[in-house]
């Protein structure tokens, strides 16, 4: 799935993305070092992998769309 980071804080290693909807959906450290990235600035399209669906939806995996 694609989405559009939206926020990031280096310290945590968390942040958001906002889904193709607009959706903000949240990501923790554990999904941000999973993708091996160093760093992520609002507006870059990134690929994303998730778990559950609704209020439960959860992102897994983050790094950066390649096309």
């Amino acid at each position: 799935m694609q989405a559009t980071s939206y926020t990031y804080d280096s310290e945590t290693r968390a942040g958001s993305v906002l889904l193709d909807d607009g959706t903000p959906v949240e990501f923790d450290a554990a999904a941000f070092d999973a993708g091996g990235l160093r760093l992520l600035r609002p507006g870059q399209r990134v690929r994303i992998e998730t778990e559950g669906k609704g209020a439960s939806l959860r992102i897994t995996l983050v790094t950066l769309q390649t096309l």
